[in-house]
């Protein structure tokens, strides 16, 4: 599965496989099994070998498979470690400790940095979620080394005891984006996270740019190797800038400006009724004109009304004389 064959001839800064197995004894607190799985977690994608297959191995997979049982893990921990907390602020906690900038210090601090192969000709050691990486997919080779409760024992003993105070990161507010909607939410102003760019790196990776708007003011700038870290990275740098009076002043001149618009709105809804007087003006038009019919002129002037109702012989009499007066005029 792992095409151990292949992954064993990975040469890692060791000059002998036991001090190999010494150094992760060292990390882990006990001896891999398949060392071959070890040496997959530290193997970056700008690295990738090829196997018998023709298929390109690296740690992507075990990544994969290591944020999911990591996540479980660290659930678990925060479950039982905040009894009587709600399901979001257990979320939360669990969010800030799995989070790629504790992994990134966490992967450092045990020394996983130094085992990780990648390429120099890359834009890989500037990729910041490299380590983290390397340490999820680390616990994911402990998973299909030694199962679950080896991982268990290895999160609680080796990292939640030692490198991460789990009440504190809990505790700890380190959402720049949600500190600033709430404080655009408090002085009613206008916020915007606006994606400028999306850019492929090493590996087609992409590397997203973010920028972010107050009252159509542009201000900070982020950019991450995902659309939520850039937003983290230009939120927090906002942020900064909201810290300078003048900033600040700025903003809500435009956002006085907005709102005099809006309580004195200068469009008046068109009337749908036209006035009569107007119709009046209204010219006709030529093929009115042109399909308008010549109205008749009648001489009315000899019509005599007879109080008295006529019979119909007397209508018909009446009829026959007047066109024989007629005939004789003519």
């Amino acid at each position: 599965m792992f095409h151990s064959n292949i992954i064993e001839r990975i040469k890692l800064p060791f000059r002998k496989e036991k001090e190999l197995y010494s150094y992760f004894y060292k990390i882990l607190g006990f001896y891999p099994k398949n060392i071959s799985l070890y040496k997959q977690a530290l193997l970056h994608k700008s690295s990738s070998i090829k196997s018998e297959e023709g298929k390109w191995l690296n740690n992507e997979r075990l990544e994969f498979l290591g944020d999911a049982i990591l996540d479980a893990i660290v659930g678990d921990v925060v479950y039982r470690r905040f009894e009587g907390k709600r399901e979001g602020f257990l979320t939360n906690a669990r969010s800030k400790i799995v989070q790629r900038e504790t992994l990134n210090k966490v992967a450092v601090d045990i020394g996983l940095d130094k085992l990780i192969k990648f390429s120099s000709h890359s834009t890989a050691s500037h990729n910041n979620n490299m380590c983290g990486n390397a340490f999820e997919a680390l616990i994911g080779a402990i998973y299909l080394d030694y199962g679950y409760e080896h991982c268990m024992r290895f999160m609680k003993n080796r990292i939640l005891e030692h490198l991460i105070s789990v009440d504190k990161m809990a505790y700890k507010e380190v959402n720049f984006k949600s500190k600033l909607i709430e404080w655009s939410q408090k002085n009613k102003v206008n916020l915007e996270f606006k994606l400028l760019d999306q850019k492929a790196a090493d590996g087609n990776s992409p590397i997203f740019y973010t920028q972010i708007e107050i009252e159509c003011i542009k201000c900070g700038n982020g950019t991450g190797y995902s659309k939520k870290e850039s937003q983290q990275s230009a939120a927090k740098e906002t942020l900064e800038m909201l810290k300078k009076p003048s900033f600040v002043e700025t903003i809500f001149s435009a956002k006085s400006k907005r709102t005099a618009m809006e309580e004195n709105p200068l469009c008046v809804v068109p009337e749908t009724k036209i006035p009569e007087e107007e119709i009046k003006k209204q010219p006709e038009t030529e093929n009115k004109k042109e399909n308008k019919a010549t109205p008749i002129d009648f001489d009315l002037s000899d019509i005599r009304v007879s109080p008295k109702k006529l019979s119909k012989e007397e209508i018909i009499a009446a009829a026959e004389a007047a066109a024989f007066e007629e005939e004789q005029e003519s």
